[in-house]
């Protein structure tokens, strides 16, 4: 099983999962032309991906959903919740529930709610089988499921949106700031550190942050962050990056 970030942060976000002859996308967040070179950048064609799967309905993950699906006929699952929230709606769209397992070819997917400000947002964990990828972003607050979803994954790719210090003396306005520090918001750099420290990392072999704000956070704050718990070197923390994305990692 491998994994890449085409991109990732409030402008746009999409990545690509694979397994067994397998490509699901994560989110599509981007247009349809820029989202197609993104693809070309990371060795794939339109036509590779299986089917894409929908965190929430938010522009910056669904965006390009729609316009993606139909050009090239691919499979869109969301939630109920997720689906309502298209403003054009794909023509393979299928429901998923937030609460139960699935497949799409050779990869096992486990869905997990999570709080943030959608309608059923849902994050989730891929395996081939034997090994276990946890994507976790746009939420406000780790729950006690989230923690137990992530149980014994071998890589983790987890939102460190802010830093809470640089978000407090930031431009945004007061209620923008609010919203984002919120526990239906986004994981500050400290939150995503104490998500990982409540964790058995003894599997580990990767470690990326996701949904940096390029205004209220720096990938050495985040690398900063995460290193302290697992006693790493912060160069040994992934960053996903919004211009330039993740490149492919083997699980």
């Amino acid at each position: 099983m491998r994994f890449t970030w085409l991109g990732s942060g409030s402008r746009g976000n999409a990545a690509l999962v694979e397994a067994g002859g397998t490509c699901v996308m994560l989110d599509c967040g981007f247009g349809l032309r820029e989202l197609e070179l993104r693809l070309g950048r990371a060795g794939r064609a339109p036509a590779d991906v299986d089917a894409i799967l929908v965190t929430h309905e938010h522009s910056d993950h669904i965006g390009g959903v729609a316009r993606f699906a139909a050009r090239h006929g691919t499979r869109v699952l969301a939630t109920t919740g997720t689906a309502r929230g298209f403003r054009g709606q794909p023509p393979r769209l299928e429901q998923i529930s937030a609460h139960e397992p699935f497949a799409v070819g050779a990869l096992e997917i486990a869905p997990m709610p999570v709080p943030h400000d959608a309608r059923e947002p849902c994050q989730f964990v891929f395996s081939d089988g034997a090994l276990r990828l946890g994507i976790v972003t746009d939420l406000g607050r780790a729950t006690q499921h989230v923690v137990d979803s992530l149980a014994g994954c071998d890589a983790l790719a987890l939102e460190c949106n802010h830093d809470e210090a640089l978000l407090a003396a930031g431009p945004y306005p007061a209620a923008l700031k609010r919203r984002v520090g919120s526990d239906l918001g986004h994981l500050a750099n400290s939150q995503a550190a104490a998500l990982l420290a409540g964790l058995d990392c003894a599997r580990l072999r990767h470690v990326v942050a996701l949904h940096l704000s390029e205004t209220n956070n720096t990938p050495a704050l985040a690398r900063a962050a995460l290193a302290g718990v697992l006693g790493c070197a912060p160069a040994d923390i992934g960053v996903a990056d919004q211009a330039a994305g993740l490149a492919w990692r083997s699980v």
